[in-house]
């Protein structure tokens, strides 16, 4: 009989604690659920969707970061908005914005897109105390000067993409060894940034580098008379590739039917800022991006996001990292309110720099994390092929 009362008595308080833990864990849930029924924040997204030389480019960031928010929302139960504000890929311009949006109630934002910009209002955001999340930016030093204490990216900065794109040029002998190759920056922070990596990497390859430049920034008939100039004093018979690092596939279309005009042939190789389909096509180009082409991917992340920016606007591979970017600040939110913590900047800023968004949620199939400076830690890049048909096709970069 010990034997039964013992037994009985150790169900009973089995049973106590069960409906002890059962309760805490039915209050734990209403709580979770009470949080996340209240977790009201706005983020703002700054990109070049209406103004300047790249406002494809830009809306396609726009859209990708809407649907990035209406999935995040809908995931995690949140009320999160996204504000808006065009930069024209203008620091100036870019500067007023960031101003207006640390003087709103937003808690982070994404964006800017171009490393100039990025130059121009990191310190901003560094006093507000507030994250900012870019999906574009490449620039080594945003990270390394330690002005931008509170910036973020998902991409690979230049040391990654430039050395890569430069080695393939090497390894599959676009060009002949000992040939000139031309390398044009458009005068801002993103394209030296690149001819400064990759210069020394083909010139120890043994080619000779014609480093030019042009004012990005030009339009109309001054830039027509830039490009046409660059075309005819230093497309030579020597050169068999010529490099454009722009932030304007606009341009770099251009700069390819200026070559066609004048009967020249070379081997075009662009980088992140002229992957854009539809308006770069000119055939037989390269072009290096950050981000992978989703669009045929079996993935469910990858499809879900093809099928879902479609309600926004086009797809393109430019805008899958802006994706990333926002899903980033989102669940950094969505964190903070789970943990009963307040919404604020500080907190978010706190969430941003513990992310780790796995590989399987990331449609840019690597893990997001970031080291202290904010820099990813994981390196990706992507290369595209243009076709005769002026369709872009994935290569491997090796």
């Amino acid at each position: 009989m010990k034997f039964h009362r013992y037994f009985l008595g150790a169900l009973g308080v089995s049973a106590a604690a069960c409906v002890g833990v059962f309760g805490a864990a039915t209050g734990s849930a209403h709580q979770a659920h009470a949080a996340a029924a209240s977790c009201k924040a706005s983020i703002n997204i700054e990109a070049p969707f209406a103004t300047g030389p790249a406002t494809q480019l830009g809306g396609d960031q726009l859209h990708f970061a809407e649907l990035a928010v209406a999935m995040g929302n809908k995931a995690n139960h949140t009320q999160i908005t996204l504000g808006q504000s065009d930069t024209g890929l203008n620091p100036s311009l870019a500067t007023t914005r960031t101003k207006a949006i640390i003087a709103s109630k937003a808690v982070a934002a994404i964006g800017p897109a171009g490393s100039q910009e990025v130059e121009a209002v990191g310190p901003l955001y560094a006093k507000a105390g507030m994250a900012f999340i870019s999906g574009s930016a490449t620039l080594p030093a945003l990270t390394s000067s330690g002005k931008n204490k509170t910036f973020f990216r998902v991409v690979p900065n230049d040391n990654v993409q430039g050395p890569q794109d430069a080695k393939y040029i090497i390894n599959h002998k676009l060009a002949p060894s000992g040939s000139t190759i031309l390398i044009i920056d458009d005068q801002e922070a993103y394209s030296q940034g690149l001819v400064s990596v990759m210069s020394p990497i083909l010139t120890a390859a043994g080619y000779k580098v014609d480093h030019e430049s042009y004012n990005g920034s030009d339009t109309g008939a001054t830039l027509q008379n830039d490009l046409s100039s660059l075309v005819t004093a230093h497309v030579t018979s020597d050169v068999h590739v010529a490099v454009v690092p722009w932030q304007s596939a606009g341009n770099a279309q251009l700069f390819g039917q200026t070559l066609q005009a004048q009967g020249k042939s070379v081997t075009l190789f662009g980088t992140d800022g002229t992957d854009s389909p539809g308006q770069f096509t000119i055939p037989g180009t390269y072009v290096s991006n950050f981000g992978p082409d989703i669009s045929n991917n079996s993935s469910a992340i990858d499809k879900a996001i093809v099928a879902g920016v479609a309600k926004y606007g086009r797809y393109s591979s430019f805008g899958v990292p802006t994706w990333t970017a926002t899903t980033v600040a989102m669940d950094a939110i969505a964190s903070v309110c789970k943990a009963g913590k307040p919404v604020t900047r500080a907190n978010v800023l706190a969430a941003v720099r513990k992310t780790n968004l796995p590989v399987n949620k990331n449609p840019e199939g690597v893990t997001v994390s970031f080291t202290s400076k904010g820099d990813l830690k994981a390196q990706a890049g992507y290369l595209f092929y243009i076709n005769k048909s002026g369709q872009y096709q994935e290569i491997g970069t090796k």
